[in-house]
């Protein structure tokens, strides 16, 4: 019985691409960054082979090691699609190449999108302007409380996001707005995610975001691994956010989680099922709790927990097992320049009892990750993307 579990580090980037600089990121490096501080200890990661991936050695100023020396076969991850976001990251990694990215709003959200909106759901908006998600229930929260109107603001990201006080705004009318908006921005402004930011506290100062976060994402373009392994009767196991991101779209049974504790032990009991297919994980707090809000010694600590967690993740695979460890952007915590996302490379780390070691270089898409599953489970990619796992002599993969 075969099983990949695939975990998404969110926003652990390693080194800027070619490219950073047509995003504005400059010198940006993630795990750079998050090495400066006292808090990183990682000797699991390390192990399986980190700072071997290209390029890392050489940018932590540490010698990496010679050829071998490692237990996981590791690359460097290239990103093929056009932008920097979640949902352009993770749809590359399941196989949807992005030549365009998708909309954003540096600008705020045109007039006929705020009154289409109104429209629907009756009530008015507040903010409309890219904005940090902490602060902007701090600078409109009241005025929201008083008026019942929306508060609706977006980031660097192809976000419309809907903040509301769970007291003014129920949170199952507020998932109804989501839904309404969701249905409205397609086409020209069909942008990534609308996301519900729902918020408590008593007023200005003491309001804080609580975890009752909903991602309604707009449907992958074209076919992913998730459709391919469902189509083949695999199970597709959404941990996290990953149910969000593609829609439900090729999913089979999903929970979502609080962070990343909750992601990590949501793994371990899935690791403890029987099943074929994919579990499909997103580690988020790296992104939002540190990436975004510039903490540096909050980014290592998470990385750090998540090493110490590992070998308990690596006692609970099986004979077929494989584990595979990634990313879908950077998002540097130690970049002044903004509070977005980073254009990076990220890392692949695949281990497995029966996976050679091996140092495959830098890959030219994300894309390679599918294909790598979908090869495991003897399917034929019906996208772009070059499996890493070797050929075998005889062997015949189902077509797409």
């Amino acid at each position: 019985m075969k099983r990949v579990f695939l975990i998404v580090l969110d926003s652990f980037g390693i080194g800027a691409m070619e490219d950073s600089a047509d995003y504005g990121d400059i010198g940006v490096n993630t795990l750079r960054t998050v090495a400066s501080s006292p808090f990183l200890q990682i000797p699991n990661m390390k192990k399986l082979g980190l700072f071997q991936i290209d390029g890392v050695g050489e940018a932590l100023r540490c010698p990496a090691a010679g050829p071998g020396g490692h237990t996981a076969l590791i690359a460097r991850m290239k990103e093929r699609s056009r932008g920097k976001d979640t949902t352009i990251g993770h749809w590359e990694i399941a196989g949807v190449c992005s030549p365009s990215p998708l909309p954003t709003y540096p600008e705020g959200f045109p007039v006929e999108i705020l009154e289409e909106f109104s429209r629907r759901t009756g009530r008015g908006v507040l903010c409309n302007r890219p904005y940090s998600g902490t602060r902007v229930i701090q600078d409109y929260g009241e005025e929201h409380m008083k008026t019942g109107d929306l508060i609706v603001y977006t980031s660097a990201d192809s976000v419309f996001q809907i903040a509301a006080h769970e007291e003014i705004v129920p949170l199952e009318q507020l998932y109804a707005y989501c839904r309404a908006a969701r249905e409205m921005l397609q086409g020209e402004h069909g942008v990534g995610r609308v996301i519900a930011r729902p918020f408590t506290g008593p007023g200005a100062g003491a309001f804080t975001r609580t975890p009752h976060r909903h991602d309604f994402s707009i449907l992958p373009p074209s076919v992913t691994m998730l459709d391919q392994l469902e189509e083949n009767g695999k199970s597709v196991i959404a941990v996290g956010k990953i149910n969000d991101i593609f829609a439900g779209k090729g999913i089979t049974e999903s929970v979502y989680t609080s962070g990343n504790a909750e992601g990590i032990e949501r793994t371990l009991e899935y690791l403890d099922r029987d099943f074929e297919g994919l579990c499909f994980v997103n580690l988020v707090d790296y992104d939002m709790l540190y990436g975004h809000r510039r903490d540096v010694d909050g980014y290592a600590g998470a990385l750090t927990f998540f090493d110490a967690r590992l070998p308990e993740i690596l006692g609970k695979m099986r004979e077929d097992d494989i584990l595979m460890m990634t990313a879908d952007h950077g998002c540097d915590p130690g970049y002044q320049a903004s509070t977005d996302h980073t254009r990076e490379y990220t890392p692949f780390l695949m281990y497995g009892r029966k996976v050679e070691p091996e140092n495959l270089g830098t890959r030219d898409t994300f894309a390679d990750i599918g294909a790598t599953v979908l090869r495991y489970f003897g399917i034929r990619p019906a996208f772009e993307g070059e499996s890493m796992l070797p050929s075998r002599a005889g062997e015949t993969l189902t077509p797409p």
